[in-house]
């Protein structure tokens, strides 16, 4: 079965057959509190941590660390809810309330940086799922994977829609000073309406903008993955204007704009959503991605070209944070690491 190193090492005696097949003995909690409210919670303890990056994903960094599975975000449209169906859980309301924790993720972490086989690839954070969802915020997995590549001065890069990051900010400034250490909010749009109804368990855009200027203004280097654009919904020249006006704001480094893309899993439960609340579109969207997961390659470059002239014209990454005009220190005779941005393609 896919997956496999979720498997367990150790069991509590449940017998639930409600639980999925990959969890039969993992520990499931539930919690009282508005904010995980319907969640259930599979803590188990995972084989490995780092997982190789295939090279066909064409993706700038080579590693990641993913300490949950699932995500309370529960963004309509995300990419990794075909995730979970190798779970033998389903791509929707599974995907939004059954999360897999890791709960010795920071532990793997450690053990697996210090081995002798690891040569000290790039480590990308929040590709699959959001390290910094509202779980994080009782389990704080992300702390002890964060010591432990500022321990090993690893370089790493983090992307969140989270502003629990925040909290992070002495771990990130200090692996700042002994590795490369990079950042991206996830922001595609800020209309307030669009947001409440496709990423209902985020904080708002406005918010995370705000992370990135914090970030910044501390020397982490943070960028915004405008992402994903929503045809029809948000990809107004207006709308357009209003964000990359607002994230140049934010002293975002950079800008990386792209539009939806809707791969199996997401797209059944984007067009289930779309046809309730906006059925007048999903002619348009199945004219769009009728062929496939991606929009039409002329309306992906007439939408980011014009978020590229706004960037330009805004100023995006004319400043640069301070830490970032200075090499960090590290241990003499360590070669230093290559910088790498987070982007997903």
């Amino acid at each position: 079965m896919r997956w496999d190193n979720l498997r367990l090492t150790a069991t509590d005696g449940q017998d639930d057959p409600a639980v999925p097949l990959f969890a039969g003995g993992a520990v499931t909690r539930t919690f009282d509190t508005p904010e995980f409210r319907g969640s259930t919670f599979y803590e188990i303890r995972a084989r490995s941590i780092i997982n190789r990056v295939p090279a066909a994903s064409r993706v700038p960094f080579t590693h990641t660390i993913n300490p949950y599975r699932g995500c309370g975000h529960r963004c309509v449209y995300c990419f990794a809810r075909k995730t979970h169906e190798y779970l033998d859980l389903d791509a929707g309301a599974d995907f939004d309330s059954k999360i897999v924790v890791k709960v010795n993720a920071a532990e793997l972490a450690r053990k697996e940086l210090t081995a002798p086989s690891w040569h000290g690839g790039h480590v990308a954070m929040g590709t699959n799922v959001d390290c910094y969802q509202r779980a994080e915020g009782r389990y704080q997995l992300m702390r002890g994977i964060l010591a432990a590549l500022r321990d090993a001065a690893n370089p790493f890069s983090v992307l969140t829609k989270g502003t629990l990051i925040l909290r992070d900010l002495d771990l990130l400034t200090e692996a700042a000073d002994v590795t490369e250490v990079g950042a991206n909010v996830s922001a595609g749009f800020l209309d307030p309406d669009v947001w409440r109804a496709v990423e209902p368990g985020t904080p708002a855009p406005h918010r995370r903008l705000e992370v990135c200027a914090t970030l910044n203004d501390h020397g982490i280097g943070c960028g915004v993955l405008m992402a994903p654009i929503l045809p029809y919904l948000t990809d107004s020249p207006a709308q357009l204007e209003r964000t990359v006006r607002e994230i140049a704001a934010s002293g975002a480094t950079h800008i990386a704009p792209i539009v939806l893309h809707l791969r199996p899993g997401a797209r059944e439960w984007w067009l289930t959503w779309l046809s309730r609340e906006h059925p007048r579109l999903v002619p348009r969207y199945l004219e769009l991605y009728g062929r496939g997961a991606y929009a039409p390659k002329a309306y992906q470059q007439r939408v980011t070209g014009q978020v590229k002239e706004l960037a330009a014209r805004h100023g995006v990454g004319r400043a640069t944070p301070a830490r970032a005009r200075r090499p960090p220190s590290r241990p003499t005779g360590q070669p230093r690491p290559q910088p790498q941005q987070l982007t997903l393609l």
